[in-house]
């Protein structure tokens, strides 16, 4: 039987850590503070803007909340995201995606600050993630790392197939995995003998968008999973890309949907909200 990974738990350690740090950087002076706009009422969007928010509040960040109409041009963002960057108390600039069409998401992302990028989506730090570079992580892969190395997964030397190619979380998942001495290998919808591929790996990140396509055949005996989809079945109860009940005699470890990845992706982003106010201020909570 799997060991469940438990997401909610780990993301609850790490929002811990965060709180003491900004504590310490408001003992100095120093109030690490998130900018938080959205276009239009999306529904799941204000969902996850809600959860950034109380994430927000939990561990003492400042939430700057922008709540823009449908209707918002393209300049108007841009207009506003130009004023956050020139504004020494905002350290951090998030804008839920998506964007309504009328705006142009590309030029979003590039117009935010790399120094207050804390969704490490600009280019900049994609280059930096790449090459090694000090530079902000994308909060779904980072997440995804801290949940194996505080479960005690081992990634140095281990067969790891990340099966999903979005900028979001299959390519810089890779990297991170690279990084960690993992040897990765990347499957997406043109892949060939995807079960056999699949069936390799000590470690296998599902982020493909379809609910429950993992089973048994999928799977390598005692091999960790890691489940980023999240679906809702005909009105029933949320599930992942895994159909986690066909594979839990065979998985060694496994993360829940919902309560696996999820929470950990607001926590990293806290974990770069307290880094981006370090950086820019020169202040560091430990010293």
């Amino acid at each position: 039987m799997a060991f469940l990974i438990d997401g909610k738990k780990i993301s609850a350690q790490i929002k811990d850590e965060v709180k003491e740090t900004a504590a310490k950087l408001k003992q100095k002076g120093v109030e690490p503070a998130l900018a938080v706009i959205q276009v239009g009422a999306d529904p799941a969007s204000s969902v996850y803007v809600r959860n950034k928010k109380k994430a927000c509040e939990y561990t003492g960040i400042r939430s700057v909340s922008y709540e823009l109409p449908e209707e918002t041009t393209e300049a108007e963002l841009l207009d506003l995201i130009a004023r956050l960057n020139a504004d020494t108390s905002v350290h951090g600039i998030l804008v839920q995606l998506p964007v309504p069409d009328q705006i142009n998401e590309k030029k979003v992302i590039e117009a935010i600050s790399p120094e207050k990028d804390v969704d490490g989506f600009h280019p900049m730090s994609v280059g930096a993630l790449v090459t090694g570079e000090d530079g902000f992580m994308p909060c779904t892969p980072a997440g995804i790392i801290q949940l194996l190395k505080r479960s005690n997964i081992d990634i140095d030397g281990r067969r790891c197939v990340v099966v999903g190619r979005s900028n979001i979380v299959g390519k810089p998942m890779a990297i991170l995995l690279l990084r960690e001495n993992g040897t990765v290998t990347i499957c997406h919808s043109h892949t060939k003998d995807l079960k056999e591929i699949c069936k390799e790996a000590d470690i296998l990140v599902a982020a493909i968008g379809k609910p429950k396509f993992f089973n048994h055949e999928y799977i390598k005996e005692g091999a960790a999973i890691i489940d980023v989809g999240i679906h809702r079945l005909g009105g029933k109860k949320l599930c992942g890309d895994v159909d986690r009940d066909d594979v839990m005699d065979i998985a060694g470890a496994i993360t829940p949907v919902p309560g696996g990845v999820g929470p950990m992706t607001v926590a990293m982003l806290m974990v770069n909200c307290v880094e981006a106010a370090q950086k820019q201020t020169g202040v560091k909570a430990a010293e």
